[in-house]
């Protein structure tokens, strides 16, 4: 099953000392993450919403929050419990959160 993992944090959050490397964490996913990247911030952001058959086009992010998508992950796993496995080790779980959203495939 594949698992997109949003990688979200404030932009003013910093790793502790006690915060994981990723370069650890890529070694544990070694062979189950299929592509990620880090995105650029918020203020590079575009939305776009179609209403009534008018395209409307705004700078910055969809919504207003204090967190932001700042990266994602794909990955291959099993199931749910072991995607879950792998996001509590990501280094920004341990300041910030991981979605876990599974992908439609067939």
């Amino acid at each position: 099953m594949k698992y997109m993992l949003l990688i979200c944090g404030r932009p003013d959050a910093t790793e502790t000392p006690e915060t994981p490397s990723i370069e650890s964490w890529l070694d544990y996913v070694e062979g189950k993450r299929l592509h990620g990247s880090r995105m650029r911030p918020i203020t590079d952001a575009t939305t776009v919403r179609s209403r009534e058959g008018e395209v409307l086009v705004s700078d910055g992010p969809f919504a207003e929050t204090t967190e932001h998508v700042g990266g994602y992950d794909l990955i291959e796993v099993d199931n749910l419990d072991e995607a879950i496995d792998i996001a509590s080790r990501h280094p920004v779980a341990h300041f910030g959160s991981i979605e876990i959203r599974p992908l439609w495939e067939g």
